[in-house]
């Protein structure tokens, strides 16, 4: 049994939300860098130069890489062998939000009611989604969330018969209808099977994978590229304004779905596709 104080993991997802929101992931970065090589418009490549400007700058000045700093969605995979010491843990999580939006001046986007819509004034509650797994160790992935692409996301029940044809289809319309919405060059997170909301957790821990690392699954692999260069070949470009680079990554997940179901979601991200992951 190894025992971790709860105040760990306030201390942890403070940090994590600044690093998130100041600093994109090497990954991210590196795709949106040779995106300015590849891409073959002058437009295009003129807006990824600035969006590789505006990254230099949030790095340099610490401040946020996107004025909309997200809601803050947690993954929390603790091991059986933890024990949380010294409090609630999900108390702990909401404080560490609480503290890193407020020292990190970060713009608080939360409400509390979704109807009423009062500000909560300190960015939480997070969502936060919880795992349990083997072994004595806790892994934490912060993935601010803004919503000019989660707004653009969908969840689609289709039918076992529609088969992968449909899912192609299903997921390619969702991209073309958020158009510039969703801020490209974006990230397309996919999840296929399970339930209703099992898929949309799927396609959102599917953003969180590093870009063009592909599905370990033979045909999930070519499902990825294959949608990848579709969206790529539908001209909206960096921005929307035209061009080649409409996305960076198509990532997709699998689960198991009941004989009657195929359901999907496509949980859209823009360029900035925030997340940073951390194991105590």
């Amino acid at each position: 049994m190894r025992i971790i104080q709860v105040a760990e993991i306030t201390e942890q997802v403070k940090e994590m939300c600044i690093e998130a929101n100041y600093f994109l992931s090497p990954d991210m970065r590196q795709s949106i860098a040779d995106a300015v090589n590849t891409e073959e418009t002058e437009t295009g490549k003129y807006i990824l130069g600035k969006l590789c400007e505006n990254m230099r700058i949030a790095g340099e000045d610490m401040i946020p890489v996107c004025q909309d700093t997200g809601m803050a969605v947690i993954f929390i995979e603790a091991g059986q062998d933890v024990y949380f010491a010294g409090g609630s843990l999900e108390e702990a999580i909401n404080e560490g939000v609480r503290r890193g939006y407020k020292e990190g001046y970060l713009r608080k986007s939360v409400v509390g009611d979704p109807l009423l819509r009062e500000n909560t004034k300190d960015n939480t509650p997070a969502v936060i989604h919880y795992q349990i797994v083997s072994g004595d160790s806790v892994k934490i992935t912060v993935a601010p969330k803004g919503f000019g692409s989660e707004n653009m996301s969908r969840v689609i029940m289709l039918k076992p018969a529609d088969g992968i044809e449909g899912v192609k289809q299903a997921v390619l319309a969702a991209v073309k209808d958020a158009g510039p919405n969703a801020c490209p060059p974006m990230v397309v997170g996919v999840g296929i099977g399970g339930t209703f909301e099992k898929c949309a957790i799927l396609a959102k821990m599917a953003l969180t994978r590093p870009v063009q690392e592909f599905s370990e699954i033979p045909y999930v692999k070519e499902m990825e590229k294959e949608l990848l260069e579709k969206i790529n070949q539908t001209g909206m470009g960096p921005g929307g304004l035209g061009g080649r680079t409409t996305a960076l990554a198509v990532h997709i997940e699998t689960y198991p779905t009941h004989i009657a179901g195929l359901p999907v979601a496509v949980n859209i991200c823009c360029h900035v596709n925030r997340h940073v992951m951390r194991i105590l």
